[in-house]
């Protein structure tokens, strides 16, 4: 099941950052930098107790002029909304109940997702609980006080927060399915794709019911096999679009690839592999995704023999990180290579579940240290003890060694190149985790 979505929405200034800030870089969090997209990052995985949320940090809306919002916010908030699954809506004791919180808090109640109202700047529990009870007047419930400089008080918000999340798994039947997030910058045709195979003759279309991300998803079956389409279209439909604003088109992106199995990140041929192309594809690399790198409007550019080496050549250098994500060529419009597409999908699919017995690992793993030494340092080698694989989705395995000091990140990528030489894996990124025996990973 796909983790849910919790979105940090209020005005400027009521300390939405720190509070996101604070979650990520506790040890409640787990963080990591994106490749491509750290200037961008505005989303962290966040463990509490036995939950995971991905939560989306809406801070750093600034109003062009001096007048408190109403255009940039509404556009930026909305997007968040629109995504999450959980809000919570951040206020400032010390500034008290404001026309702008009156403003949002009638947004939020338009969308009927879950809101958890909290208060933050509280400092003091004890002194300054009256101003509290002033913002019962947003008609959003109970407020819950924290302050997220000190910090007080998370672990009751965040209990708050997690009660809105569902019980129970998905519906079987989605589970059956291989969801499939298409991505990537406006206009690169990705409803084209999506519109084109539910055009095919031998494809069973049905509209199945839309997910609190305010999406409607296509279900299709293309040869017995159900696929759940995931269509991010209209992630920046402005003509006119600022840094910070085209910074929160990300967040529908993070939604979508949450929910996937495998991530098509579109690419248009006329216009080469850009930045963002980059950060989109980080952002699935990271979530642990099945990935292709999908070129489409090849019909539409002058080739020559050398044309599609030099798109390759350029991807490869440009998504160093995922060398492992197959780059297939296409045209929606046409349908040139859809079909393709699915045996490369339904492929992938079947390597992220691939389980390797302990035995194969270790016998791989033993080869490999055979042939290239493990490093050593002052005079202490790296030994490895064994290898055995913990989790699919991606493929997880964890090395326990003596000292984990001693691994070093070319010997770790090393290793993972052994494995994949061995047993594929293509379209998958794989996780290697080191850990000392007996000792528990910190």
């Amino acid at each position: 099941m796909s983790k849910p979505i919790v979105a940090i929405i209020g005005r400027p200034n009521v300390g939405k950052s720190t509070l996101f800030n604070r979650l990520a870089k506790a040890r409640i969090s787990i963080v990591d930098d994106t490749p491509g997209v750290t200037r961008d990052r505005i989303y962290a995985d966040v463990e509490w107790l036995n939950y995971r949320f991905t939560m989306i940090d809406t801070g750093g809306i600034e109003p062009e002029s001096n007048d408190i919002i109403l255009s940039q916010m509404r556009r930026q908030a909305e997007a968040a909304i629109a995504s999450a699954d959980v809000i919570v809506f951040l206020v400032d004791v010390k500034t008290g109940l404001t026309d702008s919180d009156m403003h949002v808090a009638n947004m939020l109640r338009k969308s009927h997702k879950p809101v958890v109202l909290v208060v933050n700047k509280v400092d003091d529990m004890q002194t300054q609980t009256m101003g509290i009870y002033e913002f019962y007047n947003l008609g959003l419930g109970d407020p819950v006080p924290i302050s997220a400089g000190q910090p007080l008080n998370l672990g009751d918000m965040l209990d708050a927060i997690v009660e809105h999340f569902p019980n129970g798994a998905e519906e079987e039947e989605e589970e059956e399915a291989i969801k499939v997030a298409i991505i990537g910058k406006p206009n690169v045709g990705k409803s084209s794709l999506v519109n084109k195979i539910c055009g095919e003759e031998r494809v069973i279309v049905s509209d199945i019911a839309g997910t609190t991300r305010d999406s409607v998803d296509t279900e299709v079956t293309i040869d017995d096999q159900k696929y759940v389409l995931i269509d991010t279209a209209g992630l920046r439909k402005r003509k006119k679009v600022t840094e910070a604003i085209e910074k929160y088109s990300i967040i529908r992106t993070v939604a979508a690839v949450e929910r996937a199995d495998i991530v098509l990140i579109m690419i248009d041929a006329n216009e080469g592999i850009t930045e963002q192309d980059t950060k989109i594809a980080g952002i699935a690399h990271e979530a642990g995704k099945g990935c292709i790198v999908v070129v489409n409007k090849w019909d539409a550019i002058e080739k020559n023999d050398k044309t599609m080496n030099a798109y390759l050549k350029d991807i490869t250098n440009t998504l160093a990180y995922m060398q492992y994500a197959p780059c297939m060529f296409i045209s929606a419009l046409s349908g040139q290579r859809i079909g393709k597409l699915f045996d490369t999908i339904h492929t992938i699919a079947q390597n992220q579940t691939l389980r390797i017995s302990t035995g194969l690992l270790n016998d791989v793993l033993y080869e490999a240290t055979a042939m290239n030494q493990p490093p050593s340092d002052k005079g202490k080698a790296l030994k490895i003890f064994y290898m055995t694989q913990v989790s699919v989705k991606p493929p997880t395995f964890v090395l326990f060694v003596n000292d984990k000091e001693l691994m070093h990140f070319s010997y770790l990528r090393y290793i993972e190149n052994q494995l994949r030489e061995a047993f594929g894996f293509k379209g998958t990124p794989i996780r290697c985790i080191v850990r000392e025996k007996g000792k528990k990973d910190e």
